[in-house]
């Protein structure tokens, strides 16, 4: 209903200025009004140095928001590849921005320099070879060298040998939700379907295939530090996509097929939450938060929770209504605290055995029991 009343308003106020410019144009009648529609000198310098104004305005909001959000990019990369990735982000920012800068400045200072003038005309001359070779060449250059370059960073981050030691994870999404699926001490993952999906074995895990036998469904992933982690990547319904940002990996989640990403993490969360950067995000965060609570006690409300890093997974595709609340949380552990980990949990096999296996009921139990209680009495009356 309220969209509905804004919507509204803003179609009276659109009709409300139209007709206030009748009523302006109506007032302009029978005054001296240039109205031929053809630009006087006057006017191209005002639009001339208008151009000027307008590349001030690029630059200092460029500026700006280098001071204001820079602080708020992703900084230290936690996995191996994630160096060769910035760098390459970086080689393109600043390309771009020398291009930008370059191009920018041409164009409005040309606009400005040859504005229209009475009496002047344009000297128009068909081609110029060395012009088209100069701005043809140069940018086909530089572009063939930043593909190459990142086909060669591509190649070397999405390669997986097959002896390789590895840990085998499988990311399972759905609407709005991840699982994670651990391969045991064989390493290699049961084959699944969502035709098997049924009761607490909600991946379609095929429980018929030896090596589902040991597989560890959770909902919080852990990894170890130091081992390149090769996850196998599926979707149980829409197009997602596995965003882990400050492991600078992201694939794409396609229904009816198996994606594929590997990466080596290098810090674990402890360690990441002790960077100098992290520690000054986290104070400022809880600032704000600290800033907010106050407000909501205030109005009698709940206050906010103290800010925590934790590595996540994050959906990068707008997968529906709760697209924004589909994340999981993912600790990297010390490979020592990782096999302790792996020991706690509960293979798929068992807890699919668990929930078939009916409880006992209170009150069937004490009926049997008293069953047994008068079969005994009664047989030792037949033996006397």
């Amino acid at each position: 209903m309220t969209s509905l009343l804004v919507i509204i308003v803003l179609v009276l106020l659109a009709v409300a200025l139209w007709q206030l410019t009748k009523i302006f144009d109506l007032t302009q009648v029978g005054s001296n009004v240039d109205s031929s529609e053809v630009a006087t000198d006057k006017d191209n310098d005002i639009q001339g140095y208008l151009m000027f104004g307008f590349l001030a305005f690029i630059y200092i909001f460029t500026i700006y928001g280098l001071f204001t959000w820079g602080p708020l990019v992703l900084h230290t990369p936690a996995s191996a590849h994630g160096g060769e990735i910035d760098f390459l982000m970086n080689i393109t920012w600043v390309l771009i921005f020398i291009v930008q800068a370059i191009t920018q400045v041409l164009l409005h200072y040309f606009a400005f320099k040859y504005r229209g003038k009475q009496g002047q005309k344009a000297l128009f001359f068909a081609d110029n070879n060395k012009l088209e070779a100069i701005w043809s060449v140069i940018p086909a250059v530089v572009l063939a060298g930043l593909i190459l370059y990142g086909l060669y960073a591509w190649t070397n981050i999405m390669f997986i040998d097959e002896d390789e030691d590895t840990v085998v994870v499988e990311l399972y999404a759905q609407q709005f939700k991840w699982t994670a699926r651990v391969a045991g001490a064989d390493n290699v993952l049961g084959k699944a379907n969502v035709r098997y999906i049924e009761g607490v074995n909600t991946l379609g895990v095929d429980l018929a295939d030896p090596y589902a036998q040991d597989d560890i469904v959770v909902s919080e992933l852990h990894i170890p530090k130091g081992k390149k982690i090769h996850f196998k990547i599926r979707s149980q319904d829409v197009l997602h996509s596995a965003y882990m940002p400050h492991f600078r990996a992201q694939m794409n989640c396609v229904p009816g097929m198996v994606t594929e990403f590997a990466f080596e993490p290098i810090y674990t969360t402890s360690e990441y939450r002790e960077l100098p950067y992290m520690i000054e995000k986290v104070a400022n965060i809880n600032a704000i938060r600290t800033k907010k609570s106050a407000a909501l006690v205030a109005k009698g409300e709940t206050a906010l929770d103290p800010y925590t890093f934790d590595y996540l997974l994050l959906c990068n595709k707008i997968c529906g209504s709760s697209h924004y609340n589909m994340q999981m949380k993912i600790v990297v552990d010390t490979p020592e605290d990782y096999k302790a980990w792996l020991k706690e949990q509960t293979v798929l096999a068992e807890q699919v055995k668990a929930a078939a296996t009916p409880a006992p009921v209170e009150g069937v139990m004490e009926a049997d029991s008293l069953k047994v209680k008068e079969t005994a009495a009664t047989s030792k009356v037949v033996m006397k």
